[in-house]
């Protein structure tokens, strides 16, 4: 695994991308350059923050009191829900949305794109426990742009010689200004499993409104989605590919308590909206092949 020091003379990119320790001693890229600014820890390959350099905030949310401490999950930012999603098919004891987030990732290249971002390149580092969790040969990989907008690719290489199935999610948490007060567009018409009412199905009507918990996995839907905040008076867009569900939650009030790490009122100012692969769009990779989920997400005024 890369040291401070080795990913410092290998991987930075004078004045754009730069390493250094956080937290509980992990390691995080910090990345600022002419168009927007971001913290990527390598723990989880997990995309901390993100902010154009003409947004008044964040675009993507970190909760103030997120830890950084190994083996844990951190609170808000971009997290990598894989190889599966939700809680194991068969093993109980299994993590919840996979082992991918809390293990590290290391990093393989850097580079300037021709229109000016910064692009880093990380693969997930196997080990004993995530081998006994998932006996497959396969190979992990995320490519980060940060630019004027964000873009995330995710992939997964089968390397064996059978099939295997995943499920995934960018399990992103956006920055809003109150969540009583955004909507999200985008999936009128789709069905979802409503897990904050008991596991039914439902089909969403008109745009999507807060005023409790909501934990919806909508599915066979490929469609951009457009977060309006009326209180930061602007519109966060979340396009995607190689993905056939989108995720929508919010903790609320008492939900957010009992978590601990979002602070007095931070599930007020955040919303996910993740794109996957879940429930019935979980993805079969052939041996031998590929399968890689990209997201794109750009913020404009209203």
């Amino acid at each position: 695994m890369n040291t401070l020091e080795t990913l410092n003379q290998r991987f930075a990119i004078a004045g754009q991308l730069h390493f250094e320790m956080a937290g509980d001693n992990l390691i995080v890229a910090k990345i600022a350059n002419a168009q927007s600014s971001a913290t990527i820890c390598l723990q989880g390959g997990h995309v901390m923050s993100w902010q154009p350099n003409n947004a008044s905030a964040p675009v993507v949310w970190l909760s103030k009191l997120a830890k950084l401490v190994p083996g844990k999950s951190i609170r808000g930012g971009a997290p990598v829900c894989w190889p599966w999603f939700g809680a194991h098919a068969s093993e109980a004891a299994y993590p919840g949305h996979g082992f991918a987030r809390t293990i590290p990732w290391e990093v393989s290249g850097t580079r300037t794109a021709s229109d000016g971002a910064t692009e880093i390149s990380l693969a997930l580092i196997e080990n004993d426990l995530s081998r006994t969790q998932w006996p497959h040969a396969s190979r992990a990989e995320i490519v980060v742009s940060i630019g004027r907008t964000l873009k995330i690719a995710l992939t997964t290489h089968n390397l064996g010689d059978s099939d295997f199935v995943i499920g995934e999610a960018l399990h992103t948490y956006f920055q809003i200004g109150d969540i009583g007060e955004a909507r999200v567009l985008g999936l009128e018409g789709c069905r979802y499993l409503d897990k904050a009412d008991g596991g039914t199905w439902k089909q969403q009507q008109g745009a999507i409104t807060f005023n409790a918990e909501a934990d919806r996995v909508y599915v066979d839907t490929e469609a951009t989605c457009v977060i309006e905040d009326a209180r930061l008076q602007r519109r966060i867009h979340v396009a995607k590919s190689g993905s056939r569900s989108t995720v929508i939650w919010t903790p609320w009030a008492e939900k957010a308590d009992k978590m601990g790490d979002f602070g007095p009122d931070g599930w007020r100012e955040m919303v996910c909206v993740e794109s996957a692969n879940a429930l019935e769009n979980v993805v079969t990779v052939p041996a031998h092949c590929s399968h890689t989920m990209a997201v794109e997400y750009s913020a404009e005024a209203m």
